[in-house]
């Protein structure tokens, strides 16, 4: 152990000796703390299968903890980040072990010396969607239905072109998997996917991304296809408004052409009072009647509209304190109040997020 500490404190002089070496390695962090109030009153405490994120009921807990260390020195780039937190326990339940703590594991290097051409691999943010695990960073305190139900994290390869003025970026990737550090068990074929990201201008930002894989084992493995499509307008310089479009597709089983589908539109607007507060709403729908990722066995399945309304207060640039609330409605009794079904689902949260 005293070699290991000897160690590691002469590494760390001879980085803080080098003042050009240091500059290059940069350590962040980010902790959101939460309470929910579920007013279907879950007796477990868990808010309903499809939520991730922000999951417990009548409780202050952790969200999201993580402690991160970047390297780049223009040619090479690497990210670690370890986590904690409720959205840890529920997103990577299915991974083995130490896994489970992994937010972000990887490394790249640059391909080209005119080109902004790279190569990552390891764990990395999925390329799907406009929300991410950040909470801070998302115009409304929780995520949407269809943020919780595509994945959060990603591990695999991927290559990335940008050009030097940033206005298009294109990525191919090379995945284990839907959400998935380690491959299935049984599984033998790999995932892939693409996101076309353009920025006309700094008011506007258009992104298609898609994903082509398999779920389940060999002998009974179906594809699935899923496409997300969103726009981000800063119509004002306090009027915002992002609008997407998720759409996939999955074989009902091998070999067989009749697909299952789901269909998810959503809406937000948020407007920025001042620089201290803003406010938010937003609309979602999501369809996944044979169950793709949400089963209720219900006669019309998961047909559900969200509403919400977001304050924010953010006394410092980096840290802000949000309360939401939001209402689902669905067509089918797939809730539970005093153990009954029942159509809606209302909550409350609040929260306080810190990025450093």
């Amino acid at each position: 152990m005293k070699r290991i500490i000897l160690l590691a404190v002469a590494l760390s002089t001879g980085l803080f000796a080098n003042g050009q070496e240091t500059s290059k390695i940069k350590v962040s962090g980010y902790l959101e703390t939460y309470y929910g109030f579920d007013f279907n009153k879950p007796l477990d405490n868990n808010r309903p299968g499809f939520i991730y994120s922000h999951n417990r009921h009548n409780e202050v807990n952790l969200n999201l903890g993580f402690i991160k260390g970047s390297y780049d020195n223009g040619n090479i780039r690497a990210n670690v980040a370890i986590m904690a937190g409720t959205y840890t326990n529920a997103n990577l339940a299915a991974e083995p072990g130490v896994l489970k703590n992994i937010y972000e594991a990887n490394a790249g290097v640059k391909l080209s010396k005119t080109a902004n051409l790279w190569l990552d691999a390891g764990v990395f943010s999925s390329h799907i969607g406009f929300e991410s695990a950040i909470s801070k960073d998302c115009w409304v305190l929780t995520r949407n239905i269809s943020s919780e139900n595509t994945p959060y994290y990603e591990s695999g390869a991927k290559i990335t072109y940008g050009t030097n003025d940033g206005k298009f970026t294109a990525a191919l990737l090379y995945l284990n998997g839907w959400q998935r550090i380690t491959r299935q068990a049984g599984n033998s074929k790999p995932a892939g996917g693409m996101q076309l990201t353009w920025k006309p201008t700094d008011r506007v930002t258009v992104n298609y991304s898609n994903y082509l894989g398999t779920e389940g084992v060999d002998s009974v493995q179906v594809t699935r296809f899923y496409h997300n499509v969103y726009g981000i307008f800063q119509l004002t310089d306090q009027l915002g408004l992002t609008l997407g479009l998720d759409y996939g597709t999955q074989q009902k089983t091998k070999g067989n052409s009749e697909k299952k589908e789901v269909l998810s539109p959503v809406a937000i607007a948020q407007y920025k009072i001042n620089s201290t507060w803003a406010l938010a709403g937003r609309f979602e729908y999501y369809q996944d009647k044979s169950g793709i990722f949400i089963s209720t066995e219900t006669p019309d399945g998961f047909k559900t509209k969200g509403y919400s309304i977001n304050v924010d207060y953010a006394p410092i640039a980096n840290a802000v304190i949000r309360l939401e609330g939001k209402l689902y409605q669905s067509k089918d009794k797939i809730f539970v109040r005093e153990q009954l079904p029942v159509n809606n689902n209302a909550a409350v949260t609040a929260s306080i997020a810190v990025s450093f």
